[in-house]
C-alpha cells in the first residue's frame, strides 16, 4: 500500500509499505480523503508543534474519512482516549492523560491508503455527507467545541481573529448561536472575503499595520462579548484583547510557531477577562453531523484545492503558502 511519511522538515516521502494486520478492537479502514490542518503544517515545516517532536518518520493527517472493509463510509475521530483516567471520567476526554492521536508524536495518522483505527471513534455518514465533507467534521468538531467554551447568547457580539477554515466554521457557529454582530478579520484578501460570504457582519483587511491600528482603535471602541482567536499568530492575539469588552472571554484557538503566546496582563485583569484555551474537541462529532446534513453548516466550499496521494507535496506547499481555504488529499 502507498504510505506518505514526513522524515524532516519539508521532507514527505511516498513509500509502499505491507497493509496493517489486524488487530484486537480495531477496524481496518480504505481512506479516501485527508484534510490538510494547520497543525499538519507545523510538523511539515518545523518538524514538531508545541513540545512535540519528530523522533520518526511520521506519516501525517488527523481530518480523515474512510471506507470500512464492510463498506461503510465513516468519518473518524483521530483521538482516542483511554475511557479510564479521572478526566476521562468527568467527561473531558479531549485532557485524557493517555490520548493517542493520529498523525501526531509516534502515532502514525491518515495519509495512508489501509489503517486501523478503534470502532468507537468511527461515525458512519449519512448519503448527503461526501467523504471529503466527512474528512471537514473533525475542524468543524473543534469550531464546535470553541464555540462551546465561548457560551455564545443570542445577541451577543463577537469577534473572530483569523479566517482560516477554523475562523470561518466558527463565524458559522456563531451565527447559527444567534449573534447579532460578528467581526472578523484576516491579513488575506480572500478570506476576509469568504468570512464575508460565511455570515461576518464586518470584515476589517489587516495585512498594513498601520491600518491594524486604527482597526484595533475601532475595536476598543465598540467591543465584543466574545473574541475568538484563530489565527495562532500574535498580532491576534493582541487584537483579541483588545477588542473584547470588560467581563468579556478570549477564547485561543491559534497554536503560535513558536510554542508561546503572550497578553498584557494589565489589559486582562482590568477588563476582568476570562481566557480559555481550546484543546481539540470532544463529543463533537454526531452534532457536526446533524448540522452538515441538515445544511446548517457548511464544509464543503470550504475545500477549495484538491490532490491525489502522489502530489502530497505540492498539496503541503499550496497550504503552506495560505492559498484558498483548505486542502485535500483524495486517495
Amino acid at each position: 500500500m502507498k504510505v506518505l511519511r514526513l522524515h524532516a522538515p519539508g521532507d514527505l516521502r511516498l513509500h509502499d509499505e505491507h497493509p496493517p494486520g489486524n488487530v484486537s478492537e480495531e477496524t481496518t479502514l480504505h481512506i479516501k480523503a485527508v484534510g490538510i490542518c494547520g497543525s499538519d503544517l507545523h510538523w511539515f515545516s518545523e518538524g514538531s508543534i508545541g513540545d512535540a517532536r519528530l523522533d520518526k518518520p511520521l506519516v501525517l493527517g488527523h481530518e480523515f474519512a474512510a471506507i470500512t472493509t464492510d463498506g461503510r463510509r465513516v468519518a473518524v475521530d483521530p483521538a482516542v482516549p483511554c475511557d479510564e483516567c479521572e478526566y476521562c471520567k468527568k467527561g473531558h476526554p479531549n485532557l485524557c492523560a493517555h490520548l493517542r492521536f493520529a498523525g501526531h508524536g509516534t502515532q502514525d495518522g491518515g495519509l495512508r491508503e489501509v489503517m486501523t483505527w478503534p470502532q468507537k471513534c468511527l461515525f458512519d455518514l449519512p448519503d448527503a455527507i461526501n467523504e471529503v465533507d466527512g474528512a471537514m467534521l473533525e475542524p468543524l468538531g473543534v469550531a464546535i467545541h470553541a464555540v462551546d467554551l465561548g457560551k455564545i447568547k443570542a445577541g451577543m457580539s463577537v469577534g473572530v481573529f483569523g479566517c482560516g477554515p477554523i475562523g470561518l466554521l466558527i463565524i458559522q457557529l456563531a451565527r447559527l448561536s444567534g449573534a447579532a454582530q460578528i467581526l472578523a478579520t484576516d491579513i488575506r484578501v480572500h478570506r476576509v472575503e469568504a468570512a464575508e460570504g460565511f455570515g461576518a457582519t464586518q470584515t476589517f483587511l489587516t495585512e498594513d499595520q498601520s491600518r491594524a491600528r486604527e482597526i484595533r482603535k475601532a475595536f476598543e471602541e465598540a467591543g465584543v462579548d466574545i473574541a475568538f482567536e484563530a489565527a495562532g499568530v500574535q498580532a491576534a492575539v493582541d487584537d483579541a484583547f483588545s477588542a473584547v469588552r470588560p467581563g468579556g472571554k478570549v477564547i485561543l484557538a491559534g497554536i503560535p510557531d513558536n510554542d508561546k503566546t503572550s497578553f498584557s496582563a494589565s489589559l486582562a485583569r482590568r477588563k476582568g477577562l476570562t481566557i480559555k484555551l481550546v484543546r481539540r474537541m470532544k463529543h463533537t462529532y454526531p452534532r457536526a453531523i446533524e448540522l452538515v446534513s441538515k445544511d446548517l453548516v457548511d464544509v464543503r466550499s470550504l475545500v477549495t484545492h484538491r490532490f491525489p496521494l502522489e502530489q502530497a507535496l505540492e498539496a503541503f506547499r499550496v497550504a503552506t503558502r495560505r492559498e484558498g481555504l483548505k486542502v485535500i488529499i483524495e486517495l
